[in-house]
């Protein structure tokens, strides 16, 4: 029964994972392409695998929150975290079911890695083009200082927002 859900719960887990994946890609094309509302979409569609994510995360938490107290019952009070908590699940069940646990997991773990690294990939290629534009700014309009204000004329950070220069040529 523990073995069943268990693997159910990651095998559900897994296709978030690459679901958020193939949206990934989605919006590193979309910011690349500057396709605004598109980005806001897929943005929307990671909320929504993220939320599932996190349920599921709470469900497979929970599943082995009972197995650790069933076997408290029976001695064991090691303390574990998350991942010790799962393992030793894995090593009460027999070796196909063990492999099978322990084989989807890890690769569950692996895509989760690949994804984190496009993030911070995507996040870094962010970082770089705002503070170019901020390098840029700063050498094209040296009398703002760096400094952006809003039409109230509270300073306000780069937001790389449109430019108007009210001047006629």
């Amino acid at each position: 029964m523990i073995y069943e859900k268990c693997r159910d719960i990651l095998l559900k887990e897994s296709e978030l994972i690459q679901n958020a994946s193939i949206v990934q890609e989605k919006i590193r094309l979309a910011v690349i392409n500057k396709e605004w509302t598109v980005f806001e979409d897929h943005l929307n569609t990671m909320n929504e695998i993220e939320n599932k994510l996190e349920n599921l995360e709470t469900e497979r938490e929970q599943l082995l929150s009972v197995f650790e107290a069933l076997e408290h019952q029976k001695g064991f009070c090691e303390k574990l975290d998350a991942k010790g908590r799962f393992f030793n699940l894995a090593s009460f069940l027999p070796e196909n079911q063990r492999n099978d646990l322990t084989s989807i997991y890890r690769s569950l773990k692996h895509e989760a890695i690949k994804l984190r690294l496009a993030n911070d990939t995507l996040m870094t290629y962010l970082s770089e083009v705002k503070a170019t534009l901020k390098d840029f700014f700063e050498l094209a309009f040296p009398e703002r200082s760096g400094k952006m204000y809003t039409n109230q004329g509270t300073h306000h950070s780069h937001d790389m927002r449109s430019l108007v220069i009210n001047a006629s040529f």
